[in-house]
């Protein structure tokens, strides 16, 4: 609990950093609220929902964000691909350049294919180092990639662009952070970008806006043995 002098008599009183632990202290409601009487209850909510309001308008900036996302976890792509599905439900324009990965053609480009020119899609690798085994080509392959990513980045008319696998590409050592940050660099205003893949490095991480670490927790491949499956791993 933070100490204060006196409960302020609205939310209106208290800045962002109060207001934020204020709403931490009154708690999401649920059996978590320690009143059992409705009307208790009920005044706690109202002041949940009054300080709620006022977090969300004090909170009106608007920018093109980076958002990373990374770990040893799954779904990293998948909520990459959230994005792209919400984006283009809102009528703007996407494109998606997969680093790494290629060889074939995931259902979600299937399934996406119904927006058109909307959405632009590069499978641009050519599968995994193992399958590959050959250093120099993967590298070219990773510049190719970066140059096609560039101009979208560069693009007005793409609202989100998703770079995925390319924390991959980093790691490997085939791209360079400087030049992954002089690309953030050519966006326009209110373009997002996302990143995807394993060990983001530090730079990167800095620079983000957002970042999320899945965490492996457990996974039927290593725990039994299961095979990547359709509609799950591609």
């Amino acid at each position: 609990m933070i100490d204060r002098p006196a409960t302020p008599s609205s939310a209106a009183d208290l800045d962002p950093v109060d207001l934020d632990q204020v709403a931490a202290e009154l708690g999401p409601g649920g059996e978590l609220a320690p009143e059992r009487e409705a009307e208790a209850y009920r005044r706690r909510m109202a002041r949940r929902q009054e300080v709620q309001r006022q977090r969300v308008g004090e909170r009106n900036l608007e920018k093109g964000l980076v958002l990373v996302f990374t770990g040893d976890g799954k779904g990293k792509t998948t909520a990459a691909l959230g994005l792209v599905l919400r984006t283009l439900g809102h009528g703007d324009g996407v494109a998606v350049v997969q680093f790494i990965k290629g060889g074939w053609q995931p259902g979600e480009a299937k399934a996406l294919e119904l927006f058109g020119d909307a959405l632009a899609w590069h499978a641009l690798g050519e599968g995994f180092t193992w399958e590959t085994q050959d250093r120099d080509r993967d590298r070219e392959l990773v510049q190719q990639a970066w140059q096609r990513s560039c101009s979208y980045l560069a693009d007005a008319r793409r609202k989100l662009v998703v770079l995925d696998e390319v924390n991959v590409a980093l790691k490997l050592g085939y791209l360079a952070v400087e030049q992954v940050l002089e690309g953030l660099a050519l966006r326009p205003e209110l373009t997002h970008v996302a990143l995807t893949g394993r060990g983001a490095p530090p730079a990167l991480l800095e620079r983000a806006d957002l970042v999320t670490e899945m965490k492996l927790v457990r996974h039927p491949f290593r725990e039994q043995g299961v095979k990547a499956q359709r509609g799950i791993e591609f």
